[in-house]
């Protein structure tokens, strides 16, 4: 840390960008809490306002010695966007870099400033028929999403973040505020290392970025959707498979939901209703989604039919019921889900994935831990499953037969990582990416050699690691 004074420190900051890119005392409150994990203290928050002012003050930064926390829209839920609690970090917030959007319509692409949100992204591509498809369940900006590698519920069709990268730009620490551009337009570039990707999913480690560079996608002509309850957790595997089989040319979801996950949202979310009424949620049921950019005046199909005659076909091998209806209807109780689980009580979330061949027999498996060694808590659980995702939410109920323990959420958090690594062979952080709230897991499950790559990796491009929230590599050396 500089041996300069806080005053002196956020005076400077605030002479590289200006009042309205300086927040400090109560303005920084939002900056300082995570979406749900992560919460400290910011020596100031900088909003630069164009790429200049980013190199600007990461050029200081470097030079002084001071800690920097890039941040986006702040939606991350692993604490990777928020300043630790020493009050001497600074966030340095991507929210004013906006002034870029340009849509080439017959590259199918986009150029896009990184504070850019996503909704405001798919606004400007909506009226070119263009849209960018990853699908979450909040507006994280373009710069946070590539930091992330955000997935979504329609991975299995577009694919992550990046797969849909074409270029990046980004501001090093080493050289010191250097403006790095890796990559063009280009869906073929084989002219060496793919750079970029040594900044996607590294949750603001290393770099601030500042502009990307996106292949978008035809907006779907036509779209049908059901909600289907499988026979067996056999059968659910074999209905995706017989999807794929036979309309895997239009599948973009393939969504689970347990019957405890439906319900919180139908208790809690207000207009939600039961689709399944007057019968109660089933245990578990599936949300289908087929799409297709053709319009069924080219070519003769219509996808609510051929859902329709795929369905019927499957009764009573792998389907036992299903609910054909309002699309909007169905994915609204789909992206209800977390508001229901908290309005239950305290979330413990685990965002993990297995290969998608185990999926049902690790959520069987994570149940039975939950009821046999925490039998006060309750399973809220979701996912993608044809991508081997879930969402294995677990809940400290407000009406729990025992007061909520710090330490029994530990040992719940190393059991079910413990099963998903190494009974499971699967990843601890599936989306959400790694950040203060799970870096313990990622020392632990890294192999060393792994460990020790990505740490001169970091040290090429951020000696001091004075950028981000989240050492990828062993301790650092003096």
């Amino acid at each position: 840390m500089s041996g300069l004074t806080p005053e002196a420190i956020i005076q400077a900051l605030g002479a590289l960008v200006g009042e309205r890119g300086l927040l400090v005392g109560a303005d920084m409150a939002a900056y300082e809490q995570g979406a749900r994990y992560g919460a400290g203290q910011a020596l100031c928050v900088v909003r630069p306002a164009d790429v200049q002012e980013v190199q600007a003050v990461v050029r200081w930064c470097v030079e002084h010695g001071v800690h920097l926390v890039p941040q986006g829209a702040n939606t991350g839920l692993v604490g990777a966007s928020t300043p630790d609690a020493s009050g001497t970090q600074i966030v340095l917030s991507t929210s004013r870099l906006r002034g870029l959007c340009e849509v080439d319509v017959a590259n199918r692409s986009v150029t896009v400033d990184a504070g850019v949100t996503l909704q405001e992204l798919n606004e400007q591509l909506e009226p070119h028929g263009l849209w960018f498809p990853i699908d979450l369940g909040a507006n994280p900006t373009v710069g946070g999403m590539v930091a992330a590698n955000t997935g979504g519920t329609r991975l299995i069709r577009y694919g992550d973040v990046r797969h849909n990268l074409l270029a990046l730009q980004a501001v090093l620490l080493e050289p010191a505020g250097e403006l790095l551009d890796m990559g063009r337009a280009l869906r073929k570039d084989n002219t060496g290392p793919d750079l970029k990707q040594l900044f996607v999913g590294t949750s603001g480690a290393g770099a601030v970025l500042t502009r990307a560079t996106l292949e978008v996608h035809v907006r779907p002509s036509q779209s049908a959707t059901a909600l289907v309850v499988p026979t067996s957790d056999d059968a659910v595997l074999q209905l995706l498979q017989a999807l794929e089989r036979d309309l895997g040319d239009y599948l973009s979801a393939f969504e689970g939901l347990s019957g405890n996950a439906m319900q919180a949202a139908i208790d809690h979310v207000p207009n939600l209703r039961n689709p399944f009424a007057p019968e109660p949620a089933p245990d578990f049921a599936i949300l289908i989604e087929l799409e297709a950019a053709s319009s069924k005046a080219y070519t003769g199909l219509d996808l609510q039919e051929a859902l329709n005659a795929f369905l019927q076909d499957q009764f009573e091998q792998t389907i036992e019921n299903a609910v054909i209806g309002n699309g909007h209807e169905l994915w609204h109780l789909r992206h209800s889900i977390s508001e229901g689980a908290r309005a239950l009580g305290k979330p413990i979330a685990f965002d993990v994935s297995v290969p998608r061949s185990q999926i049902m027999a690790f959520c069987r498996a994570a149940r039975a831990v939950v009821a046999a060694e925490f039998p006060f808590l309750h399973v809220v659980d979701f996912g993608h499953i044809a991508d081997g995702g879930v969402h294995f939410n677990v809940i400290w109920r407000n009406d729990a037969s025992q007061p909520y323990d710090a330490a029994a959420v530990q040992a719940l958090r190393d059991r079910i990582y413990a099963m998903v690594v190494q009974q499971f062979a699967g990843s601890y952080s599936a989306e959400h990416g790694v950040g203060p709230h799970n870096s313990a897991y990622y020392h632990r499950y890294t192999t060393p050699t792994a460990l020790q790559l990505a740490q001169g990796l970091r040290r090429l491009v951020d000696p001091r690691q004075l950028c981000g929230s989240v050492d990828f590599g062993s301790a650092p050396q003096s």
